[in-house]
């Protein structure tokens, strides 16, 4: 096994099933109904909220009408299937880009899940803020992809600012 290889699967392996878990526990104990359940005096909240839409609660639906689901899961398999065309062509030894991916795909598959299983959208439930200001509610996937993009965000700036002299020549 690669060590990108060690790292990307693993990553995306746990990512994917803690997500997946922990949005069965969270729609087994709560329901959409009811009000959200501090968890950190009011600054984390459990709250069960199901997102038809993208990242941030942005609706398709007034501009796809009923063919939104099938656009998002048509978007997100793409987008899964050029990340691991990226993952493919990473070199052996870059672990940490293939960290960076594995929590981003891992987090995708999650949230694509979702889509195919509840015609209401992906579960969200994580809910932090102080008092009436809160951060969008999100889940487990989310946090993965958001900390995987960061991540290659700033490892390819880091490879940018390298001095060419200091590259391998292609």
């Amino acid at each position: 096994m690669t060590p990108k290889a060690r790292y990307f699967w693993p990553l995306l392996f746990i990512l994917f099933v803690s997500d997946c878990t922990t949005k069965d526990l969270v729609i087994d104990r709560f329901d959409s109904a009811q009000t959200a359940d501090p968890i950190v005096d009011s600054f984390l909240r459990l709250n069960l909220v199901h997102n038809p839409g993208t990242a941030f609660g942005f609706d398709l639906q007034p501009y796809l009408g009923g063919a939104s689901r099938a656009v998002l899961i048509g978007t997100m398999l793409a987008i899964v299937a050029v990340l691991l065309g990226v993952y493919r062509r990473t070199p052996a030894r870059a672990r940490a880009v293939a960290a960076a991916l594995g929590l981003t795909v891992g987090g995708a598959l999650g949230n694509l899940l979702d889509r195919i299983r509840f015609e209401r959208g992906v579960v969200d439930f994580i809910d932090v803020g102080i008092g009436t200001h809160r951060f969008w509610i999100f889940n487990v996937a989310d946090a993965g992809i958001t900390i995987g993009a960061v991540l290659l965000a700033i490892l390819l700036l880091r490879e940018e600012q390298t001095p060419s002299a200091s590259r391998p020549a292609a």
